[in-house]
C-alpha cells in the first residue's frame, strides 16, 4: 500500500473518531482542504503520523479544542469584498425595507467581522432597530471571539477602505472605541446580535429568516454536504427571503433557477420564489 493511500485511511479514521466521540463532523469537508490543515497540525505538533493523533483526540478535550481550531476556517475582515456589501445596500436593502421586522442569519460567522459589517450597513440604512441578527459558528472559541468584537488597530485602515468602497460615508472609527491597542466594536452594534453555536454539518433548521448569509464556507464542503446545507438554508428561509453565498463557491447559480430568482448573479444573491423539494435541490446543486 502506498503512503498516500495509508494517509487517506488514517484521515478517515481520525475524522470518524472526532465525530463518534465529540460530534464534530468534518467527514464531508473537502478532502484537499482537510488534508492541508491536518498536515499543518502535524507540523505544529512535530509528528508525521495521523493515526498517532487518534488516541489523544479520543481522550483529551483540550486536544480536541486544538484540533477544532486547526480544522476550522475563520479568516475574514470587515466589509470583505466591498462590491458584495454595495450590492446588498443597493439591491437588497430596498426590498428588506418592505418588512416590519427582519431576522437575519449569518452562518459561519468566523471572528464576527462580517456580521458587524452587516450591522453597520443596516444601521446606516435605518434597518438595524427592527432586525434580529443570529451569528453562528461551530467553533466555540471563535464564537466567543466574535461576541467580544475586539480587533487589531493595525487592520483598521484596511477595514476603513473596504467600508468606504462598500458605500459607507460616515466616520468608520465611530463604530469602535480604542483600548489597549485594540479596536472594540461599539456596544450599540451588539445589542441586536445573538451569537450561538451551530454546526452546518449536523444541526437543524434555524428559524424563519428573511436573509441568510453564508459566504465562502461551502467551498470547503464536498458535494453531498453542500446539498445538505442548501436544503437547510431553504428550510430556514421565509418565502421571498434572500440567500447570499460566496462568489468563490464552485457550483453554478443556474442550479437555483426554478426555486430562486437571481438578484445579483455575480455576488450570488438570490431571492426565494418557491420551496425546493429536497431531492430536486440535491440534484440541482451536486
Amino acid at each position: 500500500m502506498q503512503k498516500h493511500e495509508l494517509e487517506h485511511i488514517e484521515i478517515n479514521l481520525f475524522l470518524e473518531a472526532i465525530f463518534q466521540r465529540w460530534g464534530y463532523d468534518f467527514r464531508n469537508y473537502s478532502r484537499a482542504s482537510i488534508q492541508r490543515r491536518i498536515r499543518r497540525l502535524l507540523d505544529e505538533l512535530g509528528t508525521d503520523s495521523v493515526s498517532a493523533l487518534i488516541p489523544e483526540v479520543l481522550h483529551s478535550r483540550t486536544f480536541l479544542a486544538q484540533v477544532v481550531d486547526a480544522l476550522s476556517i475563520h479568516v475574514s475582515e470587515m466589509f470583505r469584498d466591498p462590491p458584495f456589501f454595495m450590492a446588498l445596500r443597493v439591491e437588497v436593502v430596498p426590498y428588506l425595507r418592505t418588512y416590519p421586522f427582519l431576522k437575519v442569519w449569518h452562518a459561519g460567522c468566523a471572528g464576527g467581522e462580517e456580521v458587524y459589517s452587516l450591522a453597520i450597513l443596516f444601521k446606516e440604512e435605518g434597518l438595524y432597530d427592527r432586525t434580529t441578527f443570529f451569528a453562528t459558528d461551530f467553533n466555540a472559541n471563535i464564537v466567543e471571539k466574535a461576541k467580544a468584537g475586539i480587533y487589531s488597530l493595525e487592520n483598521l485602515q484596511g477595514y476603513t477602505a473596504n467600508y468606504q468602497k462598500a458605500g459607507g460615508n460616515a466616520a468608520f472609527s465611530s463604530y469602535f472605541h480604542a483600548e489597549y491597542g485594540s479596536a472594540i466594536i461599539d456596544g450599540s452594534l451588539k445589542k441586536n446580535i445573538t451569537f450561538a453555536l451551530h454546526n452546518l454539518a449536523t444541526d437543524g433548521v434555524f428559524g424563519e429568516m428573511h436573509l441568510i448569509i453564508c459566504r465562502n464556507v461551502l467551498i470547503y464542503f464536498d458535494a453531498a454536504l453542500q446539498a445538505r446545507v442548501f436544503s437547510l438554508f431553504d428550510d430556514s428561509l421565509t418565502h421571498g427571503g434572500i440567500l447570499a453565498i460566496g462568489s468563490k463557491e464552485s457550483h453554478s447559480p443556474s442550479g437555483l433557477t426554478d426555486c430562486y430568482e437571481a438578484i445579483n448573479a455575480k455576488w450570488r444573491l438570490f431571492k426565494k420564489t418557491s420551496r425546493c423539494p429536497l431531492g430536486q435541490l440535491e440534484e440541482r446543486l451536486t
